[in-house]
């Protein structure tokens, strides 16, 4: 199944005049700044100022606050978002005049055009296995471009040209626009269930992963470990891929002994050596051999990567510290799914361990959209139940209009702890206090969710600096 019209991708310097509707963006913002970067002329509009916005204004962008229709008079390709709405002034004048308009994955897929494209796709783990490769490649001197779905906390970028010839990009499957990436090398991480509001069912996912796997140029590097992952070898051999597999259980790139090591975590790569990561986590020691095999790939040498990796030190939102105050340290994440919640939750316990022993997990968990709440709510039960105490906050309803019945209390209530270490908190303001009350020194509070809850650390560590 795919939710989207797959457009053939334009070389960039055929593209003319571009103007991207959102282009304040993550994503949106990216790609821009690699345009302005190839001397391409961009124009676009944002509903609200931003630091991005200005970024791009200081590179040469003509950037619009608000939108109307006299914007997009002189672009010769319009890039939309998936946020814009058929109604928007710019793409009613743009459809009028027979401009050319295409989504921002075929924007993506223009400038990765005529580079060695590699694409890391999964439910989970893309942008810090993303982040992760551009740092190591860029620490070995490969100096890749790169569009990564967040901001790597190196250079405070999301996307950036360089001047190799590895383009390194993050491959969106919430709506199935990659699907219009033809990368030479695709990692996959996993494959799991989610945004099903826009799939409709779990096998819709799966088969969308197989379809991104028939676009494949040369090489599938495919996690042993996950089920869904692994399955997409089967794929691969009809088309005649090259199939490399990393995890516990590969005969490829095999992981042995992760430990906790203070905030990081150190392992093995059968064959290769030890690996030492400055971010916490068995899923990042797993992210990291990914890593690895590409590199392989590539043709770049272990022990480069391996310090690459070493000097790799997070992802904006990606177990990021917030800040510390009594003896307890705040990180922000933006897990949003079960598997997500409960690897992070697993980091932070592995981190209390190497530091106090007795400290205690708190979680702040703010659940994201109403149907992902509604089919996952018992998976983020469970999930939580890894934590010492949960504080669940109301649902982030981000696009979607509220549902009858279904609200952050459905998680609280399904969280496998005792009751007095469960809150259901649906104002955000309490939060700060309630976490204070709660926190002891050698604790860890983890904020999650992909909404607003990220504005709650810094709160937090102000409101326990008062205690």
């Amino acid at each position: 199944m795919s939710l989207v019209k797959l457009v053939d991708p334009v070389a960039a310097e055929d593209l003319g005049r571009v103007h991207f509707i959102g282009i304040g963006g993550a994503g949106m913002s990216g790609i821009a700044r690699i345009l302005l970067k190839r001397g391409v002329r961009v124009t676009g509009s944002d509903a609200r100022g931003s630091e991005l916005v200005n970024e791009l204004r200081e590179l040469g962008a003509t950037v619009h606050i608000g939108h109307a229709a006299s914007h997009v008079k002189d672009a010769d390709t319009v890039v939309v978002s998936t946020a814009i709405r058929d109604s928007n002034p710019e793409l009613g004048e743009a459809l009028k005049r027979g401009v050319r308009v295409i989504p921002r994955a075929a924007a993506l897929a223009s400038v990765m055009a005529g580079r060695t494209a590699v694409a890391i796709a999964g439910t989970h783990g893309k942008t810090t296995t993303t982040s992760m490769l551009t740092v190591a490649l860029q620490k070995c001197g490969a100096d890749p471009s790169y569009c990564v779905g967040g901001q790597l906390v190196t250079t405070g970028l999301g996307a950036d040209e360089g001047n190799g010839d590895v383009f390194v990009a993050e491959a969106d499957e919430s709506d199935g626009s990659f699907l219009m990436l033809a990368p030479d090398i695709a990692l996959v991480t996993n494959v799991e269930a989610d945004h099903l509001d826009n799939y409709g069912d779990p096998r819709a996912v799966y088969d969308s992963f197989n379809r991104f796997v028939e676009r494949v140029g040369s090489l599938l590097v495919i996690c042993a470990d996950d089920p869904g992952s692994a399955a997409l070898a089967e794929v691969a051999a009809k088309r005649g891929l090259k199939v490399r597999t990393y995890g516990t259980e590969s005969d490829d790139y095999r992981v042995t002994g992760v430990r906790p090591d203070g905030f990081g975590t150190r392992f093995t790569i059968e064959g290769r050596g030890e690996v030492r990561l400055a971010v916490p986590g068995a899923h990042n020691a797993l992210n990291a051999t990914a890593v690895v095999a590409v590199a392989d790939a590539l043709g770049l040498p272990f022990e480069e990567i391996r310090d690459g990796l070493a000097a790799f030190t997070g992802a904006k939102r990606r177990f990021e510290a917030k800040g510390e105050a009594g003896g307890v340290a705040v990180f922000d994440s933006y897990a949003h799914h079960p598997t997500e919640l409960a690897a992070d939750l697993r980091a932070a316990r592995d981190v209390v361990a190497s530091y106090s022993g007795d400290g205690r997990v708190i979680a702040v968990f703010q659940p994201h959209l109403y149907s992902r709440t509604r089919f996952f709510a018992d998976e983020f039960g469970a999930a939580l139940g890894l934590a010492d105490r949960a504080i669940v906050l109301d649902v982030y309803g981000a696009r979607e209009d509220p549902e009858p019945g279904v609200s952050g209390a459905m998680v609280a209530e399904r969280v496998n702890l005792p009751e007095s270490h469960v809150d259901y908190a649906p104002d955000k303001a309490t939060v700060p206090a309630l976490v204070a009350d709660k926190a002891r020194q050698g604790d860890i509070v983890l904020t999650m969710g992909a909404g607003d809850v990220t504005e709650l650390g810094p709160q937090i560590v102000a409101e326990l600096s008062t205690r």
